[in-house]
């Protein structure tokens, strides 16, 4: 006698065996790719930074002010022990536009001591200080004149890759990819300086800040290069806890190797 197809009714309560059968082995082998996917997805994602955002917890602190090459402060721990913050502004541009609206009313504000409130970020030794109002920064001293001159540490040749130290150091965790590279760009036209990450085979395995060989900050030139490993040279110098590194940005050597962080 001839077999016969089941056929499925939707309002009706019965299954057929072979129905229930073929429903099971579909769920079953869902799930298993389901889990799979999930599996190879977290295999393959690179951990989030060890970096922190203190987005919703706003802070206040005071230390003296250092224009150059890009807008610091320079706060007391202890006792001799000093931390440089790099001063930035909200979303994806600089401190300036923050920082030009007090010393309109106060004059020049290099080395007199500054209180501001802001946003704390902070990787890797490194700290930053978001800045999203210009009536968060206030005159403490307008009598201190702390200048503090940078070490002379020479010309060196460098490995690495351009990053913004402000998604790169804990905005964005982890601030990888392509689409973080566009992000990276936006952020340094924008005026958040640029920073060299170096790469392991340096002698110097740090974070630098890059200006023009006259030590003036640099942006939109640099955009081509950011997130390419590049070979760069030019003077060092160290400022409390950051270098910084005077470039001609016409020589930056692009290398042939795929980039390591976007």
């Amino acid at each position: 006698m001839e077999k016969k197809d089941e056929f499925y009714i939707g309002y009706m309560n019965h299954l057929g065996e072979g129905t229930k059968r073929t429903t099971k082995r579909f769920v079953l082998f869902a799930i298993g790719i389901l889990l799979l996917g999930a599996i190879s997805f977290g295999f393959f994602q690179k951990e989030a930074v060890n970096s922190t955002f203190d987005f919703n917890a706003p802070t206040k602190i005071s230390g003296t002010y250092q224009e150059a090459p890009y807008p610091m402060l320079r706060v007391k721990l202890g006792e001799g022990t000093f931390k440089n913050v790099l001063l930035l502004g909200f979303g994806k541009f600089g401190a300036n536009s923050y920082l030009d609206d007090i010393k309109q009313k106060e004059g020049n504000l290099n080395g007199k001591h500054l209180t501001i409130e802001g946003n704390l970020i902070y990787y890797n030794g490194k700290t930053l200080l978001e800045i999203d109002d210009s009536q968060k920064i206030s005159l403490t001293n307008s009598k201190v004149k702390d200048y503090v001159l940078p070490e002379v540490m020479g010309k060196q040749k460098l490995t690495g890759e351009i990053v913004d130290p402000k998604c790169y150091f804990g905005v964005m965790k982890p601030g990888y990819g392509k689409i973080h590279r566009s992000c990276a760009a936006l952020c340094i036209s924008g005026g958040i300086p640029p920073v060299l990450v170096t790469s392991d085979n340096n002698t110097l395995s740090e974070y630098f800040l890059l200006t023009d060989l006259k030590g003036n900050p640099i942006h939109k030139d640099i955009l081509p290069y950011i997130g390419q490993p590049s070979l760069l040279r030019g003077e060092v110098e160290k400022m409390g806890d950051w270098y910084t590194m005077r470039i001609d940005v016409s020589q930056i050597e692009k290398l042939d190797k795929k980039s390591s962080i976007y």
